[in-house]
């Protein structure tokens, strides 16, 4: 029970850190922590996938596509797994929608694959960290060890008709946005609103106003100067 109310909390505070992100669209499912259902966005002009709009979820759907994130109680100290069930044509992706990446592997050091303990899953990671490697993932594949040799090879060799493919998934994937949700173009914050009223205020300063502190010395007041800088009749003379 400990465990689970730890896990219920720690995916609470996650959920509410990743809401204020654009690239992702959290929904709960009957108000259950443990139950999400969230758009993963891809916006990056050069990934094969921009404009993707994949749902992920942590249950089983019944009739719709989604990719499904599952948690037990003992997380953060074993990993999610993460399964797309919308078909992606990828290096790292299984037939089945799993995927192959070493941060949803269990913690430790594995000598069989060669990976490393920095490598892997740790309680220091979370649900941002995996959904961000997932992200990177489908912009720069790993081909050097594939779940889909088919995908790698043609990623290597025929990068054109890999990116077709990509495309088809996107298309196909927009038909999950929901219905009123703007899809974000760059993960850029807009400029601040500038103040019509302040530039109007600026421009409307008579002369009067913008007084620099000129002297007020009348023309009859000014002194004549010669050609070398004295005052008209003043002589060498007076200065001895």
């Amino acid at each position: 029970m400990a465990s689970s109310r730890g896990a219920k909390h720690r995916l609470l505070i996650e959920m509410q850190d990743l809401s204020k992100e654009k690239w992702v669209n959290i929904d709960l499912v009957n108000a259950n922590i443990f139950r999400w259902r969230l758009g993963l966005i891809v916006v990056n002009p050069d990934s094969a996938f921009n404009g993707g709009y994949f749902k992920v979820s942590k249950i089983l759907p019944s009739s719709r596509s989604f990719a499904e994130m599952t948690f037990t109680e003992e997380y953060p100290y074993q990993p999610p797994t993460f399964r797309f069930l919308v078909p992606i044509y990828h290096p790292n992706i299984y037939p089945d929608g799993r995927l192959c990446i070493s941060i949803l592997h269990t913690p430790g050091e594995d000598i069989t694959s060669g990976e490393q303990a920095s490598e892997r899953w740790s309680p220091l990671q979370g649900v941002e960290s995996v959904l961000r490697s997932v992200l990177l993932l489908l912009d720069d594949p790993e081909i050097n060890s594939p779940a889909n040799v088919d995908a790698s090879v043609m990623y290597r060799d025929s990068r054109d008709t890999y990116n077709k493919k990509a495309r088809e998934i996107v298309e196909k994937s927009k038909h999950d946005i929901p219905e009123g949700f703007v899809m974000p173009t760059t993960l850029e914050p807009p400029p601040p609103p500038k103040s019509v009223d302040d530039d109007a205020a600026f421009w409307a300063e008579s002369d009067e106003e913008l007084d620099f502190g000129g002297s007020d010395t009348g023309d009859d007041e000014v002194a004549d100067f010669d050609e070398d800088g004295e005052e008209e009749g003043q002589s060498d003379d007076d200065d001895a």
